[in-house]
C-alpha cells in the first residue's frame, strides 16, 4: 500500500493477516519498544547504529540483553497491530495484490483473528474520535485535580501518581507505565470522564526551592523588559534570541533546547532538566551566572534599541536584580 509519506505491506495466509512491514518512522520496532518503555533513546541510537545486513535490532536487543525474548515478540506482535490500526485513519492512498512466499520465522501469531482485527479497527477509530475530545493532545500535561478517587486499577493508580506533579506529557505517562497508546488514552479518557484529571497546554507546577525562585525573579525580569521594549522596538525579541544562540559554555550548556518565550521568559523546567545531576551548589551558581548573562545581553540590546532615557531604568532593575540574588546564593562571596 502506497500512503503519504510512507508504504505498508501486509502479509496474508490462507486469509489471515500473520505479518506486516511499514516505513514510517514511528512504527519501527525500535520505536514501539521505546514507547513501551522497554528501552531508552541514548540506548536505541547507540544499537541502530550496529545494525547491518547480517545482524538485526532485535537480535542486537537480545543478545546484549537489553529486551528479553519474550518482550521482544509481543513488542513485534504490538508492531504489527499497530502497522494494521493504523490503516483505518488514512485519508487516501493505493494498494496491489501480489503472491509471495512468506519466509517462516517472519510469520506472527496474531491476537485476533483478520476479521475480529477490522472491526477492532473500526471501533478503535470511533473511540479515538471520542478520547481526544477530552485529551486534546497528547503532547498535552495530564494534572492530578485532587479529587478523591476510589477503586482504581493498577494502571489508574499509576497514571495518577505520575500526574500529581503534573509535568510529564500524556505520552510520557503512557511510556512510564508501559502502555501502548491506545491503551493509555483509554485510561486516561476514564480518569478525565471521572473528574481526577485534567489536562494543560503547559507544566503547571512550580519548580520549587531556591532554584525555582531564581528563575521566577528573573523570568519576572524578562516578562517586564520585554513588555517595555517591545512597544518601542518590535525586533528586540529577535535580537535576544539570536544572541542567546550564541552564548559561550557553560550557559550553553545550561540553556541548551530553551527556546525564548513570546513574553520573553524561559522555560524553567527544561533549563533544571538541564542541570540534573549536577550538586546543589553548582547547579545554584551555574544558573544564576547563566540567567545573569540572558539578562546582560538582554541590557545590550536595550542599550542598541531604546534611547539612553527610556533603557536607563529596565538596566537599573537587572542591575539590583543581579545584586540581590547574587547575595541569596552567596555569589558575592
Amino acid at each position: 500500500m502506497e500512503l503519504e509519506g510512507g508504504l505498508k505491506s501486509l502479509y496474508f495466509q490462507q486469509g489471515e493477516i500473520v505479518f506486516a512491514t511499514s516505513s514510517f518512522s514511528s512504527e519501527d520496532l525500535g520505536e514501539v519498544l521505546f514507547s513501551l518503555g522497554k528501552i531508552e533513546r541514548d540506548a536505541l541510537q547507540e544499537l541502530r547504529s550496529l545494525v547491518n545486513e547480517n545482524t538485526s535490532l532485535g537480535k542486537l536487543l537480545v543478545e546484549r540483553g537489553v529486551v528479553a525474548p519474550k518482550d521482544l515478540w509481543l513488542a513485534a506482535r504490538n508492531q504489527v497491530e499497530h502497522i494494521i490500526y493504523t490503516l483505518f485513519s488514512a485519508h487516501s492512498g493505493s494498494f496491489y495484490f501480489q503472491a509471495l512466499q512468506i519466509e517462516q520465522d517472519q510469520i506472527l501469531r496474531l491476537s485476533m483473528k483478520t476479521q475480529n482485527i477490522i472491526m477492532e479497527g473500526l471501533r478503535r477509530l470511533d473511540e479515538r474520535s471520542l478520547f481526544m475530545r477530552k485529551i486534546i493532545s497528547l503532547d498535552y500535561f495530564p494534572l492530578e485535580t485532587g479529587k478523591d478517587a476510589a477503586d482504581l486499577t493498577q494502571a489508574e493508580a499509576r497514571m495518577m501518581n505520575l500526574a500529581q506533579a503534573g509535568q510529564q506529557t500524556a505520552r510520557d505517562l503512557f511510556r512510564k507505565i508501559g502502555l501502548r497508546e491506545f491503551d493509555g488514552m483509554r485510561i486516561l479518557f476514564g480518569l478525565l470522564e471521572k473528574r481526577l484529571i485534567r489536562m494543560e497546554d503547559t507544566p503547571t507546577t512550580e519548580i520549587e526551592g531556591v532554584l525555582g525562585q531564581i528563575l521566577a525573579a528573573y523570568n519576572n525580569l524578562f516578562k517586564v523588559i520585554f513588555t517595555q521594549a517591545l512597544k518601542i522596538s518590535p525586533q528586540f525579541s529577535q535580537e535576544v534570541a539570536h544572541s542567546l544562540r550564541d552564548l559561550p559554555q557553560p550557559y550553553s550548556f545550561v540553556l541548551r533546547d530553551v527556546e525564548l518565550q513570546s513574553d520573553g521568559t524561559l522555560d524553567g523546567h527544561r533549563i533544571v532538566a538541564n542541570l540534573s545531576g549536577l550538586e546543589e551548589g553548582d547547579k545554584k551558581k551555574l544558573l544564576t551566572d547563566s540567567l545573569c548573562e540572558v539578562a546582560f545581553t538582554a541590557t545590550m540590546a536595550l542599550r542598541r534599541d531604546l534611547d539612553a532615557e527610556q533603557a536607563r531604568p529596565l538596566i537599573a532593575r537587572v542591575q539590583k536584580l543581579t545584586t540581590k540574588i547574587r547575595e541569596m546564593t552567596g555569589g558575592n562571596e
